[in-house]
């Protein structure tokens, strides 16, 4: 099932997501409703918060579908270790229609649960690291736009603002 994405300005994206307990059918459902709303908006990745939904999970699949083997579902996930840098532009499903350049890790491993409690672990560089970080910001209840400063984030923010008085958001 696809589910409503909510967008930036909605209180339940800024607050922080609480750890899973339950591994369920309940927990697998979302899982599965996240990732169908993950490839029909399209997108590179889709954190359980923005569904509306305070567990730490999340998905990605940098290749939006394209290659099989490359989903990655990730509950109570936590860096191991980030290292690097790299500057890319990047947007958010929950901020449509606006991108800006973020500083991310160039390299991040991350350890957590899969759908069934079992624990992984991911190791990603380039798009997969900064998908992670991006992804992570949503368990904690931030989203990129948080992480600019001066007038790239007061542009985006006023942009938002005025759509949203506009009914447009």
């Amino acid at each position: 099932m696809i589910r409503p994405i909510l967008r930036y300005g909605e209180s339940a994206l800024h607050v922080p997501a609480r750890p899973v307990e339950q591994f369920d059918d309940d927990l697998r459902a979302l899982l599965r409703d996240m990732v169908e709303t993950m490839y029909a908006a399209p997108g590179i990745g889709l954190a359980a918060p923005q569904v509306g939904v305070r567990l730490r999970a999340f998905v990605i699949d940098i290749t939006v579908g394209q290659k099989g083997g490359e989903l990655h579902t990730l509950v109570n996930p936590e860096f191991v270790s980030c290292a690097g840098m790299q500057l890319e532009e990047e947007g958010c499903l929950s901020i449509p229609g606006f991108n800006a350049t973020v500083v991310r890790p160039a390299r991040a491993v991350v350890k957590g649960l899969d759908a069934n409690g079992q624990a992984i672990t991911l190791e990603g560089t380039g798009l997969l690291a900064r998908a992670l970080q991006h992804e992570m910001d949503h368990l904690d209840g931030a989203l990129f736009v948080d992480r600019l400063r001066g007038i790239k984030r007061e542009v985006i923010v006023r942009k938002v603002t005025k759509l949203r008085r506009a009914g447009k958001w």
